[in-house]
């Protein structure tokens, strides 16, 4: 699949995961979407770079859910999307979803 086809990708089950937020009753705000590497806010190798990463910043009742662990269901949901779908509450960055 090329990087192009991934991007792709990204985008058509992004929704998915927006809706299931708001099914479970949660809010959103993005956080990074894209990123140049010439900002650095992010690993080198980020997938933010390449269009295949999203920050979502999770609310609840009006309270903003910092815990990777406030992730847990969507970031499980994300990863049944697809194989290449990653959550990276696997690795502490709980509000980071991904396509590999």
């Amino acid at each position: 699949m090329t990087e192009r086809q991934k991007q792709s990708l990204f985008i058509k089950l992004l929704p998915r995961l927006i809706d299931m937020a708001h099914d479970l009753g949660y809010e959103l705000t993005c956080g990074d979407l894209h990123s140049k590497e010439s900002y650095l806010v992010h690993k080198v190798d980020s997938q933010h770079y390449r269009r295949l990463a999203i920050d979502l910043n999770l609310f609840k009742d009006g309270v903003f859910l910092k815990n990777t662990e406030d992730h847990r269901l969507l970031g499980d949901y994300w990863e049944s999307l697809n194989p290449l779908c990653r959550w990276g509450g696997r690795y502490g960055d709980g509000n980071h979803y991904e396509i590999i």
